[in-house]
């Protein structure tokens, strides 16, 4: 298992690395988004990575209109989906995270699963074509379930799953429903922890999720790979005192 942090798109990205390599974290779980994430110099960046011994998970900006239903936009998305892709690659990611898009006229909300389907399919072959793998985050309905991953999975081809296990807190299925079905197609998670009331981003421990039972479910799948520390905290002074101690937390229930 390898331990990361997402980048705060409100901060510098290259002091954010810095941060996280002194703190020695695994990797960065690079968000392109604004507004000051926006722009990424690769050659920099790069070299900050290299000196802290640092690797990267592709993020992309979970308010991008990708499924919409009209041309024009869709296309535009792709367009900026493939720069990501491109900076992410350049960046030796091979893991590039998209968001269920939500985005529709009133009238077809009830063909989002089959919106997002449709517009997934040219995302993930772009994507592969700069050697990265889409994984697709659970979020809210009607994308909190197993039977529609399970669709999405079957339809496209190459798609895989980011589990965010605070989403699943707040959703229909729990994480250890999706680990049982779902296990194999499992690239990515998030953890981070709530009431279930919302996405609150709490530290590990703070809020309702039965962190032993997650772990387990993780373990129980053979899973061993990227785990996101999605922990977010408006003063910067004890920020990283609350990701100490989801870290240790986490490493005590991975390792007992």
């Amino acid at each position: 298992m390898k331990i990361g942090l997402m980048n705060d798109p409100s901060a510098s990205l290259y002091d954010e690395i810095v941060s996280f390599g002194r703190a020695r974290y695994d990797f960065v779980d690079v968000t392109i988004e604004g507004p000051k994430a926006l722009n990424v110099d690769v050659e920099r960046t790069l070299s900050l990575l290299d000196q802290y011994n640092l690797f990267v998970v592709g993020h992309t900006d979970p308010c991008l209109p990708y499924a919409y239903p009209i041309k024009g936009v869709r296309k535009a998305c792709l367009k900026e989906l493939e720069r990501c892709a491109k900076i992410f690659s350049a960046l030796g990611a091979k893991i590039m995270n998209i968001h269920p898009c939500y985005s529709c006229p009133p009238g077809m909300k009830g063909s989002l699963v089959e919106l997002n389907m449709e517009a997934l399919k040219p995302i993930v072959d772009m994507a592969d074509s700069c050697g990265l793998t889409v994984v697709l985050e659970n979020f809210t309905d009607p994308f909190d379930c197993v039977s529609t991953y399970a669709v999405l999975l079957e339809e496209v081809s190459g798609l895989k799953v980011h589990l965010d296990f605070g989403h699943t807190n707040i959703g229909k299925d729990d994480a250890e429903i999706f680990c049982k079905h779902l296990g194999r197609h499992i690239m990515h998670v998030h953890f981070s922890d709530n009431r279930s009331t919302g996405d609150h981003h709490m530290p590990l421990g703070v809020g309702g999720i039965d962190w032993k039972k997650a772990v387990c479910a993780l373990k129980a799948i053979g899973y061993d790979g990227t785990v996101t520390l999605e922990v977010f905290c408006d003063d910067s002074r004890v920020q990283f005192e609350y990701l100490e101690v989801s870290r240790r937390f986490l490493l005590e229930l991975w390792n007992g």
